[in-house]
């Protein structure tokens, strides 16, 4: 079963990292998170859940305003084959979240290491990373080496490469 909201800030306090979150009305697109930039400061995430042919999944995290070559990624990304969308049940059992929430925090749900993390380099220069708890309708802020220290924490190993243009 997909942990919820609290389960995961649970987590990431036993980790010992700090995030601070803010409510908001739900958020479904970039577009719509937009609106509340001047309140939260740091770099914002845009989230690609994709497969190739061999159902393999990847989480590819960017900037929210990185431009990604979804004909070109597999080549970076280390995929079998060209990507596509994964289907939104594979969302929900890999990642437990729906579109229009997908996070990078989802990676707590992937309790068999399926999905491979991929972290976009420019995202990762900043130094405060916001991301969805599992829902659209908040924000958590956490240190981008927290964030790693993170996703390490979940079994996975993030791989930090230049997926944008």
């Amino acid at each position: 079963m997909a942990k919820t909201e609290a389960e995961l800030l649970a987590f990431l306090g036993e980790l010992g990292i700090e995030v601070e979150t803010r409510r908001h009305a739900p958020l479904f697109t970039v577009a719509d998170s937009q609106a509340l930039r001047g309140e939260i400061a740091g770099g914002h995430t845009k989230n690609l859940f994709l497969k190739d042919k061999k159902d393999n999944y990847f989480l590819v995290t960017v900037d929210e305003e990185a431009v990604v070559d979804l004909k070109q990624i597999h080549h970076l990304i280390g995929a079998a084959s060209r990507v596509s969308f994964g289907k939104p049940e594979m969302l929900m059992e890999l990642l437990g979240v729906i579109p229009g929430a997908v996070t990078v925090f989802g990676l707590v749900n992937d309790t068999q290491g399926r999905v491979k993390a991929v972290l976009d380099a420019a995202l990762m220069e900043n130094a405060v990373i916001n991301a969805h708890p599992l829902t659209n309708e908040a924000t958590s802020s956490i240190a981008a080496a927290d964030l790693l220290k993170f996703i390490e924490a979940t079994g996975h190993h993030p791989v930090i490469l230049k997926v944008s243009a």
